[in-house]
């Protein structure tokens, strides 16, 4: 944490299973790393864990996302890496669900990525570098999945805001990726996972015949953090046990 030439990273929904993951891989390569969420208690449990710094966000407030990127880099002095991981699940069919539920998906999961790239690459097209944004998709973005509408809605968002931003800043050597997970066990989707027979429908649908873990696709995450994948940008990863791609076999 207090190494000056150590690779700072921001984690935004770092409290989660996924951005837990990420911070605690990349505390054990010697990153310096910045959690952001809006649940102190666990944030800070984390941080206190990997020696990190623990920052309260609702990354749905760009207002708030400015002044948290302002703050990292004056007690850091430039951020290398941003991840996304605030997110949410709404499992209805469009009829179903109702204005406040679409605009909180919306907001929670496009929204905030958003005010993420945009505050990001706005410190990052300036300093020596550039950087390196992930966003976080879903395979629900790519495949039709029943009772969908809203996430798939909002995923298919960020895929297009991370290719549109990943063209805009690569000048600036600033690269822009997403992954885009299948059902991952983490505690935003225990209510799905600890369901035996839903856990077992999920584990038949995705062709690998499992649900995913967060350190997998913190794996990912942390593979495009990397400054040695510099020639990475633009890319959608399916971290989903082949469903996004591969017809399961019946």
């Amino acid at each position: 944490m207090n190494n000056e030439n150590s690779h700072v990273m921001l984690i935004v929904g770092g409290a989660g299973g996924i951005g837990s993951a990420v911070a605690r891989r990349m505390a054990t390569r010697g990153c310096r790393v910045v959690l952001a969420g809006r649940n102190a208690e666990p944030l800070e449990e984390v941080a206190a864990e990997i020696n990190a710094q623990a920052m309260p966000l609702d990354a749905r407030d760009s207002a708030a996302v400015d002044a948290l990127m302002q703050s990292v880099l004056t007690s850091h002095g430039r951020v290398d890496g941003v991840v996304n991981c605030a997110g949410s699940i709404l499992l209805k069919p469009a009829h179903l669900i109702t204005d406040q539920e679409f605009s909180d998906t919306m907001a929670t999961n496009l929204t905030t990525a958003f005010n993420l790239v945009r505050a990001a690459t706005r410190l990052m097209m300036k300093q020596a570098g550039g950087g390196s944004i992930v966003l976080c998709s879903s395979v629900a973005a790519r495949r039709g999945l029943v009772n969908h509408e809203a996430i798939a809605a909002a995923k298919a968002g960020v895929e297009g805001l991370a290719l549109a931003a990943a063209a805009s800043y690569a000048r600036f050597g600033v690269r822009v990726n997403c992954v885009a997970p299948g059902l991952t066990r983490t505690p935003m989707t225990r209510s799905l996972t600890q369901n035996e027979t839903v856990a077992k429908m999920s584990a038949a649908l995705h062709p690998l015949g499992r649900i995913g873990e967060p350190t997998e696709v913190a794996s990912a995450i942390c593979w495009l953090l990397d400054a040695e994948q510099n020639w990475v940008t633009g890319q959608v990863i399916g971290i989903d046990g082949g469903l996004g791609s591969v017809q399961a076999r019946s």
